[in-house]
């Protein structure tokens, strides 16, 4: 999450988090009420900060994201920098937080603890998403030549016979009544 003090600096913050090699699946921009984000933060509740935390969370919008990269949750917790902006400018002074964070509750992001949280956080914001680890590259080649590499190789073999006067139309239209994967027709 860019938190509502982030906000300002979304497209900087965004920038930084592409330069360190992270995908950006899902984005959404949102304001919410302090209830939803007593729902978000629901482990912090009965914490001294929690009602402060809930202020300022609501005080504006913020920019929901899902983030890609091997070691994600790890690598952007060393991105972020600690959570008390005033300690990352001491020991991570690089750090998002360092830069655009102010204290321990408005430092500028948010960060997921581990798997589970992450997994938690974006079924909260992002219910219809199903969250998949990204796979490895042998999984990729894999799946490229045992599914697409096939079709492609005929598509194209048919493209070279026929010589179509918009090859690339000709390639699309073949390729989508070609998919093995489109759904039967049912026959009535």
């Amino acid at each position: 999450l860019i938190k509502p003090d982030g906000f300002v600096h979304r497209t900087e913050i965004i920038d930084i988090i592409k330069e360190n090699g992270f995908s950006i699946v899902q984005e959404k921009e949102i304001s919410a009420t302090r209830e939803k984000y007593a729902l978000f933060y629901k482990d912090h509740e009965g914490q001294p900060y929690f009602d402060k935390l809930l202020t300022f969370m609501s005080s504006g919008p913020i920019v929901v994201l899902v983030l890609a990269k091997k070691d994600a949750i790890s690598e952007w917790r060393k991105l972020i920098g600690p959570t008390n902006s005033n300690e990352a400018r001491e020991k991570v002074p690089n750090s998002i937080r360092a830069k655009f964070g102010t204290d321990g509750t408005e430092n500028a992001v948010h960060g997921s603890g581990n798997e589970a949280d992450a997994h938690r956080e974006i079924n909260f914001f992002f219910p219809n998403m199903v969250v998949d680890p990204l796979p490895t590259k042998e999984q990729a080649e894999t799946y490229l030549a045992k599914y697409v590499h096939p079709l492609l190789n005929q598509g194209l073999l048919q493209l070279c016979k026929v010589k179509p006067e918009d090859p690339t139309a000709w390639l699309g239209t073949w390729l989508l009544e070609n998919n093995p994967n489109q759904p039967a027709e049912k026959m009535f």
